[in-house]
């Protein structure tokens, strides 16, 4: 009977055993970590120091790779039809969980077919106004926000962009209505909002500090949860009505039959960077705040970002072709 009970016991733990072996060696050749989007901007300089970072740690070369287009759906497709190895990573913006409900002719399944690993950093908004709107408190915009129901207009970066989609979630949540006017990034929807062809917008909170500071621009709020440590006077959003919150993040994830095993041993080398001094000093320099999330955590996170931003596209009936 011992015997038996032996052989039982043997046989369940067999199927791990593998698995184990595998992460334990993992990595044993060169990584890639494909950035859906072109060089510049937020996300690539994330995607390369992390790269830098596992070089150092796990002692293979990292090769960060561009594959712009498709509202960045293509380097997406890429990353979640390669191997499940671990050794083809896809670093993603918070537009990832808009794109599940937005994008509907997807000839692959954002949730089903890519794994959460962790995330990177978080961004706040801010919501900013033209110098010339009569208006000194959040308070005091949303009364006239509502007295002009329907005559502001606002930027934002493009229909289905973070900027856009916080913009519909704060006209919900104040119950107003204001025009949406899609421009061609963020750049050029802040050149919009400073020369007075919009009225607000909402804005990557790094980026309008020099702004903010000449007075070109005003701002009213903050869409993180708790206050921005680069303008602690602002109120959040949130003030005013509880839950919401609405942060740009970078993120990675893996495709989706990855094992476990590597997928945690992913996570807790990102953990490791990303509290490597050389991280943290770069994300406050860029206003972001460090995450570093177990996949677990941010699995749930995700989840959650998918879920909010499917309320607020469906209720505006925003359309993405």
């Amino acid at each position: 009977m011992a015997c038996v009970s032996c052989l039982i016991a043997a046989t369940a733990i067999a199927p791990v055993l593998p698995t184990a072996a595998l992460a334990q060696s993992f990595p044993s050749k060169p990584m890639r970590i494909v950035v859906p989007v072109a060089p510049g901007g937020g996300l690539d300089p994330q995607a390369r120091l992390l790269g830098r970072k596992f070089q150092e740690s796990m002692g293979q070369s990292v090769v960060i790779e561009n594959r712009p287009g498709g509202g960045s759906m293509i380097g997406t497709e890429y990353v979640a039809r390669s191997p499940a190895d671990g050794y083809t990573l896809l670093c993603a913006a918070a537009s990832l969980a808009s794109a599940v409900t937005l994008y509907k002719k997807l000839s692959f399944d954002l949730q089903k077919d890519l794994v959460p690993v962790s995330q990177l950093s978080s961004n706040a908004q801010f919501l900013i106004a033209h110098p010339s709107m009569p208006v000194g408190s959040l308070k005091e915009f949303i009364t006239l926000a509502k007295k002009q129901n329907g005559k502001m207009n606002a930027a934002s970066g493009g229909t289905g962009t973070a900027n856009h989609l916080v913009l519909e979630m704060f006209k919900q949540r104040a119950g107003f209505q204001a025009a949406h006017i899609p421009y061609k990034g963020s750049g050029p929807a802040t050149i919009a909002l400073m020369s007075g062809e919009v009225d607000f917008s909402f804005a990557g909170a790094i980026s309008m500090i020099p702004h903010m500071r000449s007075g070109k621009v005003k701002a009213l709020a903050v869409t993180s949860p708790a206050p921005s440590r680069l303008a602690p006077s602002l109120p959040t959003l949130a003030s005013l009505y509880p839950g919401f919150e609405s942060v740009n993040w970078y993120a990675i994830f893996a495709p989706a039959a990855t094992p476990a095993a590597i997928v945690n041993k992913l996570g807790a080398e990102i953990a490791a960077a990303i509290n490597s001094p050389e991280m943290r000093d770069f994300m406050t320099k860029e206003g972001a705040d460090a995450v570093g999330s177990t996949p677990q955590v941010f699995a749930a996170f995700f989840k959650l970002e998918v879920d909010r931003y499917a309320k607020v596209i469906q209720a505006a009936n925003i359309r993405v072709e």
